[in-house]
């Protein structure tokens, strides 16, 4: 029994309130983060450093002066400011694009010394091929195989050899064939009427040269500037059998290894399928088209389908994504798989040499196989910067053109709305839905 002195229990317990309050929910609230993006904005400040090199032409001392002020500046608030110490970074990589862009321009000037024998004369020049030959049908029935070649010398006649090192365009012509079917009736794979002049072969022939010239219309194509690019100075043309093959080899190995692969590769499809379905295989999976008909050429065309015969960025990202999934369903390691995928995406676009769109899409496909290894699976778009940043590196000029443009700003738009916004709207259900299968009713 309680003693009266001492005051019951229940009294000095608060009064139960009228309405309790509901229970607060268990289950997390799930959170957007703004996610910071260095690796961005540094690819933008670079290529906005880019433009003002191009466009506001100033003495190299200049830039080189301003970046390392902004840069010391930069390094000097950092701890005080971040957000002034950030900004002066940006600055430093402005200046320091400006300065890279005009650096470059002016050690890798194209050797216009050839120009100077461009003037119609009859030339006998020896040379070597630089990047092998493209068959084309020609203007009037003949065949037509466009070569590139850098010179070794130039005679005017055969007593006055000046040694040039400079590119030329070639275009050798010889007469169309006669259909010649082999015994199953089907033309021979790859049957040219002029010998295929590959990377590394030394040639002598005669030929009158011409500077390129673009056409005066409002927005129309640079064509010396893109020619400029490919390292030629000069066009030239001519006869298949005035060609002279010389013995001895000129250019680098590595590349005379590249060139007899993409030989072989494009010899085995010719031996499995017929002309036809071959020259197709040939245009789709490693990028020649040397052995496409006119017919078939006007009908993608005509169809607005020819981008299909064009290797690009797609075929990186389904080699990598056959190669990187058949390695998880054989249970190899995350970065053996990774280390085996990037590898078979940079030796299929060294085996293509297509060019600027199949490396870029290989660096950016190593480079988000490489935010997964440290566990950053969403930082696509600072992979996208990332990307972009090394490809101006290597290459500033790289900027002006219309597939780099392209590529990143499609990508750019994916990555930064459309990722995120579908994120937005669907990752809720996801959550909602990640044990709608359990019969443990204690999930959550």
């Amino acid at each position: 029994m309680q003693s009266a002195d001492w005051p019951n229990a229940d009294s000095r317990m608060p009064p139960a309130p009228l309405n309790p309050a509901p229970a607060t929910s268990t289950l997390p609230a799930f959170q957007f983060k703004p996610v910071r993006q260095p690796m961005l904005w540094a690819a933008v400040a670079y290529s906005v450093g880019i433009v003002a090199g191009v466009y506001l032409w100033r003495p190299v001392l200049w830039w080189v002066v301003g970046a390392l002020a902004v840069a010391m500046a930069a390094a000097y608030f950092v701890q005080r400011r971040v957000w002034l110490g950030r900004g002066l970074t940006l600055g430093a990589v402005f200046l320091v694009g400006a300065l890279h862009v005009q650096v470059r321009g002016a050690s890798t000037s194209l050797d216009t010394k050839i120009q100077e024998f461009a003037d119609g004369r009859q030339l006998q020049i020896t040379a070597h091929v630089v990047r092998d030959g493209k068959l084309r049908p020609g203007s009037f029935g003949e065949t037509r195989q466009t070569v590139d070649v850098e010179t070794e010398e130039v005679a005017v006649d055969a007593a006055s050899a000046v040694p040039v090192h400079s590119g030329i365009r070639l275009n050798i012509y010889a007469p169309h064939p006669k259909e010649a079917p082999e015994e199953g009736g089907e033309q021979a794979p790859g049957a040219t009427p002029i010998r295929f002049f590959v990377y590394g072969e030394r040639i002598r022939f005669p030929a009158r040269l011409r500077p390129p010239r673009n056409f005066r219309n409002p927005g129309a194509f640079d064509y010396e500037a893109y020619l400029a690019t490919k390292g030629i100075a000069a066009l030239g043309s001519a006869k298949a059998e005035n060609v002279e093959v010389l013995p001895g080899f000129a250019g680098a190995r590595i590349q005379f290894w590249r060139s007899r692969m993409h030989r072989s590769v494009i010899a085995k499809v010719h031996e499995l399928w017929p002309a036809r379905q071959a020259a197709l295989i040939d245009a789709m999976v490693i990028g020649e088209e040397a052995f496409i008909d006119r017919d078939t050429r006007m009908d993608f065309q005509r169809s607005g389908t020819y981008h299909i015969l064009v290797v690009s960025g797609m075929n990186v990202s389904i080699l990598a994504f056959v190669v990187f999934w058949t390695m998880r369903r054989l249970r190899v390691g995350e970065i053996p798989a990774t280390f085996l995928t990037v590898g078979f995406c940079v030796g299929y676009a060294f085996l293509t040499e297509v060019g600027a769109p199949v490396w870029r899409a290989t660096l950016m496909c190593a480079i988000y196989l490489g935010t997964r290894l440290l566990y950053r699976e969403r930082a696509m778009v600072n992979a996208l910067g990332a990307a972009a940043l090394g490809l101006l590196v290597f290459e500033p000029r790289e900027l002006f053109t219309a597939s780099f443009q392209m590529t990143f700003v499609c990508v750019l738009i994916v990555a930064a709305i459309g990722l995120p916004l579908l994120e937005r709207t669907s990752e809720f259900y996801k959550q909602a839905l990640a044990h709608w299968q359990s019969e443990d009713y204690g999930q959550s």
